[in-house]
């Protein structure tokens, strides 16, 4: 099998969405990782014209997709012969793409416009910041009130969905600017939960595997971005003006 290759920018959550599901079922990938500042031009657009990652090409197929949610349905059904992430009945099936479609429509949006008030705005605005941080914990409300009689979303088993909110979730600390180990203080099935998928050794090696993508770009953790750039206006300010934002 020849390997999938994957666009990623490090620093963002997505792509290891999809990084980890390739992890779970030993799929050979190789990534391409870019920058910030080349998402948005070409030749990434021409591979996904919303100037988004992650998104990936299969040799094996000749496929092309992007967005996060598509390409792990798509994972799933071509490689996953086993059934090792999933189930083949009806009801569990769509109700794993009921709690994938969740993660897309309501974790990843409320998470990430909760770092971009908390972290990224130039400017600080109480009333965002309280309503998206509002919003973060009444999406972690819904999985922990779920999680109180089941160990998984769906059925006996970790699926592809449970991992889908992992990446997310491992990094809601640096979303609200909170201690590590209060990111998930009221929710204590959410974090088992949690927990039970980032001690695999797939979520590690996700882990592993971006440090040094991180390094590679000079990003920081917290923020994603260049380590020389105090705020992030004055990061994408230098990019408007095609300046070299190398480390």
């Amino acid at each position: 099998m020849k390997p999938i290759r994957i666009w990623l920018i490090p620093a963002g959550p997505n792509p290891w969405k999809v990084v980890v599901i390739l992890e779970e079922l030993n799929i050979p990938y190789e990534i391409t990782s870019i920058k910030f500042e080349e998402v948005k031009k070409k030749p990434f657009t021409d591979i996904n014209p919303n100037g988004r990652v992650p998104a990936i090409y299969d040799p094996n197929t000749d496929i092309t997709l992007w967005e996060s949610g598509a390409i792990i349905q798509y994972i799933i059904e071509q490689y996953d012969t086993e059934h090792k992430l999933t189930y083949t009945t009806l009801k569990e099936r769509h109700q794993l793409n009921q709690w994938l479609q969740f993660q897309m429509s309501g974790q990843g949006p409320y998470y990430g416009v909760s770092a971009w008030f908390n972290v990224l705005h130039q400017e600080k605005l109480p009333s965002a910041i309280e309503r998206y941080n509002n919003q973060l914990k009444r999406v972690l409300g819904v999985l922990d009130g779920w999680l109180a009689t089941r160990e998984w979303l769906v059925g006996d088993k970790m699926t592809y969905a449970d991992l889908s909110f992992v990446p997310w979730n491992d990094r809601i600390d640096s979303v609200i600017l909170c201690k590590p180990e209060e990111k998930f203080a009221g929710f204590p099935h959410v974090q088992a939960w949690h927990e039970r998928m980032a001690s695999r050794p797939a979520w590690k090696r996700c882990m592993e595997v971006r440090e040094p993508l991180m390094k590679e770009q000079g990003l920081q953790q917290g923020t994603g971005r260049p380590a020389r750039f105090k705020t992030h206006q004055e990061y994408e300010e230098a990019v408007a003006r095609g300046e070299n934002t190398d480390p």
